[in-house]
């Protein structure tokens, strides 16, 4: 589960930003898709309060961390999820 860790985009990620994924990729393990979003969402927010937005790449990069090991119809809900979460914080 945690070999996104030796994945080479995360030696170019901010160390503080790196401790908010490795947070929310510890809160993921084995969640299912659905239970997924108030994690994304307080990653997000976290970050937020501090300063700090996350690139597109990097979301990307979160986005698969968060699917590692999962089933394919788990990632499927996943994607859902996260679009779901996406629209949501650009009505805001």
């Amino acid at each position: 589960m945690n070999e996104w860790m030796n994945n080479p985009a995360m030696k170019n990620i901010d160390p503080i930003k790196l401790e908010l994924i490795q947070m929310a990729a510890s809160q993921t393990a084995g969640k299912s898709g659905r239970d997924l979003a108030p994690i994304m969402m307080a990653l997000v927010t976290n970050a937020n309060k501090k300063g700090i937005s996350f690139s597109g790449d990097e979301m990307s990069l979160i986005l698969e961390i968060m699917k590692d090991g999962k089933s394919k119809d788990e990632q499927a809900q996943i994607d859902r999820t996260i679009n779901m979460v996406s629209s949501f914080m650009k009505k805001k």
